[in-house]
């Protein structure tokens, strides 16, 4: 997100979910004030004093309650004014308790995005513990930025935190920010200008990717090593954070702390980070609010860990995922259906398709030497359509709008004679050249119907500079026209490619708004940064073999 400003401002500046601009500090005004009907406010004290706001919301009947939280930048009296909002935890028999972050709403403190919650979320569960209206049993519970927050409270192992549900929340704050080093430009952007975030501050983020001891405090995959409970996450394959719900779930699923490991459920929808854009429709059009086959699995699952009500939740598949397939609206296909899998990836595959000088995408390999050269002019970007976007439009658009450009290059495969079936991580190996010290590289992957219609998937991005990693001495300017191999990550999906589609990828290396624009200098982008124009070249030869990676698996024979 940024490299460094002198001062500690930048370095608590926003990630996707920045850090702080200008710190605010919150002063309750206890005086003449209601919380929402059917709730109190009650204060937790932090371990440094700071105390923070929340209403909550109890049962009818007598209790102690099995108790459910859920911590909020968003004011606690805004989004959950209405006690409909917490009327299904207490018509389940659970306490529910929402609450300002530190510095939001009626919270003391400053306000500095996500470094504060593991700590104090770990406070709040342990003082909501103490309480005479629980009877020690908690659960955390949110989507987003109250899904980080959950999960940076998990990673502090509370004691009497007995499990969480996560909707739509990363595995690192930097992938809200950054795909590969390159800065979401108006995503982050836009989303720490609404936190109050100053456009300075902006811009030092949009350089500080670089690996320090600064991230790993508050990074989930970082320290998700110590998360010890059972979790449920609940993400789409549109949305801003696919890559956080699945693996989270991977890890925690497989490799978690003992109380973490084969306790753990992941649902993946087809839907994104708000309504979906395009022509293309899935069952129930987004996120289906915790919903499958009728059934609320958020309940279901506090249900059982909290209270022990044996409800079958954990004798069923592990992932439940929908199988997107042809989907325009109005010939929605019967491939289009929800998946159950024991676990994630789904033992699928992978096979290459690789890229060819003649625009063709095939399982065939180069047998010649052919390489592909254009420029990418800063000035004069390729325009974002669609994909996994948080503040403007989202989902399977049509990228034949782009049209046919110099620096967008399109490889696809003859039309499917059977279906491709694919369910995992998708990776692009890309063999590539540039003739100056740095410069982007995008990739998408398209499903082509037979009327044209370029739907598409999956999209990512890596800045050269960091094709070893985010490490300081992993950091390393290209070598201006010598090809380098480089892995470009385009996370998870799960789609039927059908027969008479095409599989499409395309190379180009801006993608803007949804990314910054890469100077091609070797300088971060900034406001008074002179770009160059770029020479970019993709290698399509026998040695150096540029492709995409597909999981593909065989449901049912196919």
């Amino acid at each position: 997100m940024r490299n460094t400003l002198t001062a500690i401002a930048a370095i608590f500046a926003v990630t996707t979910m920045g850090m702080i601009a200008s710190a605010q500090e919150a002063k309750p005004t206890l005086e003449a004030y209601a919380p929402p009907e059917g709730s109190f406010e009650a204060f937790a004290v932090m371990t440094d004093k700071t105390k923070l706001a929340a209403n909550v919301f109890l049962p009818d009947g007598e209790g102690p309650w099995p108790c459910i939280v859920t911590r909020t930048p968003y004011l606690k009296d805004a989004r959950y004014a209405n006690p409909e909002s917490a009327k299904k935890y207490t018509d389940a028999g659970f306490a529910f308790m929402v609450q300002d972050v530190r510095g939001k709403g009626r919270s003391e403190g400053f306000y500095r995005a996500f470094v504060d919650d593991g700590p104090d979320g770990y406070d709040t569960i342990e003082w909501m513990a103490e309480q005479n209206w629980c009877n020690g049993k908690v659960g955390i519970t949110g989507g987003s930025a109250m899904g980080i927050t959950s999960n940076l409270a998990a990673t502090y192992a509370p004691p009497h935190l007995e499990a969480a549900y996560v909707v739509v929340a990363p595995s690192s704050r930097l992938t809200g920010s950054f795909i590969g080093g390159a800065f979401k430009e108006k995503d982050s952007g836009d989303w720490s200008r609404r936190q109050g975030i100053a456009e300075e501050v902006i811009a030092a983020n949009a350089a500080n990717y670089p690996d320090k001891a600064y991230w790993a405090n508050g990074e989930i995959n970082e320290n998700r090593k110590y998360i010890d409970i059972p979790m449920y996450n609940y993400g789409g394959w549109y949305d801003i954070f696919n890559e956080g719900n699945v693996r989270n779930f991977s890890y925690l699923q497989n490799e978690g702390a003992e109380g973490a490991r084969g306790n753990q459920k992941l649902t993946m929808g087809p839907f994104g980070h708000g309504p979906l854009s395009g022509d293309l429709e899935y069952e129930g059009g987004g996120l289906r609010g915790n919903v499958v086959d009728g059934v609320d699995q958020e309940i279901r699952w506090f249900s059982y860990w909290l209270k022990g009500e044996e409800n079958g939740i954990m004798d069923e598949a592990p992932v439940n995922a929908f199988m997107m397939a042809s989907a325009r609206k109005g010939a929605v296909t019967h491939k289009n259906r929800w998946m159950e899998f024991g676990n994630w990836p789904p033992a699928p595959r992978e096979r290459a398709y690789y890229l060819h000088a003649d625009g063709t995408l095939s399982p065939d390999k180069p047998e010649e030497g052919e390489t592909m050269t254009y420029t990418f002019d800063p000035a004069d970007p390729v325009p974002s359509v669609g994909g996994a976007n948080l503040t403007f439009e989202r989902g399977p658009m049509d990228q034949r709008v782009i049209g046919d450009r110099q620096d967008y290059l399109r490889f696809e495969t003859a039309p499917l004679d059977e279906d491709v079936v694919i369910a995992g991580p998708v990776t692009m190996n890309l063999f590539a050249a540039t003739d100056g010290p740095d410069t982007d590289f995008m990739v998408k992957l398209v499903d082509v119907y037979p009327d044209g219609y370029e739907a598409i998937v999956l999209d990512s991005a890596l800045r050269t500079r960091y094709r070893n990693g985010r490490m300081p001495d992993e950091i390393e300017m290209m070598y201006p026209g010598t090809p380098e191999e480089m892995q470009i990550d385009l996370w998870d999906t799960a789609i039927t490619f059908e027969k008479g589609h095409k599989i499409q990828v395309t190379v180009s290396s801006s993608n803007y708004p949804r990314f910054d624009l890469n100077p091609n200098t070797g300088e971060n982008p900034a406001p008074g940064v002179e770009p160059r124009v770029a020479e970019n070249t993709i290698y399509l030869t026998e040695d150096r073999p540029s492709a995409i990676y597909l999981p593909i698996i065989y449901p049912n024979g196919e």
